[in-house]
C-alpha cells in the first residue's frame, strides 16, 4: 500500500491546515498530535520553529532535533494527518512522548492511514540512524495501541500520567489516563 505521501509544510500550506485544526476543534480535540504545537502557535511562528528545531544548531534548547511533516492522501491531495519523528529524546520525550508522534483528521481516522504512516515513519527513522524507537500513547486508544503493535512495537511499561512530574501540560481533563511504553528494533 502507498496511499500517503510525507511533505514538509510550506507557506502555502496554512489554508488547509487551518481547516485541519478547525475539524479537530469541531469534534472537540484541541491538541493536534504530530503537529508540533500547530494548534498553539500562529501559522508562520509554527513553520518558522519546525525550520529551527529540524537543525541541531537552531533547534530550539528544551526541544531536540525533529522532523515534522504534512500526511497527504495522495489519490485527491487531502491532508490527512501530521507526523513528528524526533531525531533523539530528552527527558520528557524519554519519560512520556517517544521518538514519534503522529496524528490524523477525525473524518480519516479508521481507514488504515495510520499503519501506513507509521511504517513511512520507521523508515525515515531508519535513514537518519536510529537503531530502536520509542512510541507512547495511552492504553485506551486502541487504534494507536494495534498500530504500534502491527509495527513490532514492545511493551515495555505502564504508568498512571499522574505519576508524571513537571509535565510541559495541564493533565487535569485527562483524568487518570494510562501511558504506555514501546519499542520497536528497526
Amino acid at each position: 500500500m502507498d496511499y500517503v505521501k510525507l511533505v514538509k509544510p510550506e507557506k502555502k500550506h496554512k489554508e488547509i491546515i487551518l481547516d485541519f485544526i478547525r475539524e479537530h476543534y469541531a469534534n472537540n480535540e484541541y491538541e493536534i498530535h504530530g503537529g508540533a504545537l500547530v494548534e498553539k502557535l500562529d501559522y508562520d511562528v509554527w513553520l518558522k520553529q519546525i525550520v529551527d528545531n529540524s537543525n541541531k544548531e537552531t533547534v530550539h534548547r528544551d526541544w531536540v532535533v525533529s522532523s515534522t511533516f504534512l500526511v497527504f492522501r495522495k489519490k485527491d491531495n487531502r491532508l490527512i494527518g501530521f507526523v513528528d519523528i524526533r531525531h533523539e529524546l530528552n527527558d520528557f520525550l524519554r519519560s512520556y512522548g517517544g521518538h514519534i508522534g503522529l496524528g490524523i483528521r477525525p473524518t480519516e481516522r479508521g481507514k488504515g492511514y495510520a499503519l501506513e504512516i507509521m511504517k513511512k515513519a520507521l523508515n525515515y527513522c531508519k535513514k537518519i540512524g536510529l537503531k530502536k524507537v520509542m512510541l507512547a500513547c495511552y492504553k485506551d486508544n486502541i487504534a494507536s495501541r494495534k498500530t504500534i503493535e502491527r509495527c513490532g512495537g514492545i511493551l515495555e511499561k505502564e504508568f498512571f500520567l499522574s505519576e508524571l512530574k513537571n509535565l510541559p501540560f495541564e493533565t487535569e481533563n485527562l483524568g487518570d489516563k494510562i501511558v504506555q511504553i514501546y519499542w520497536i528494533i528497526l
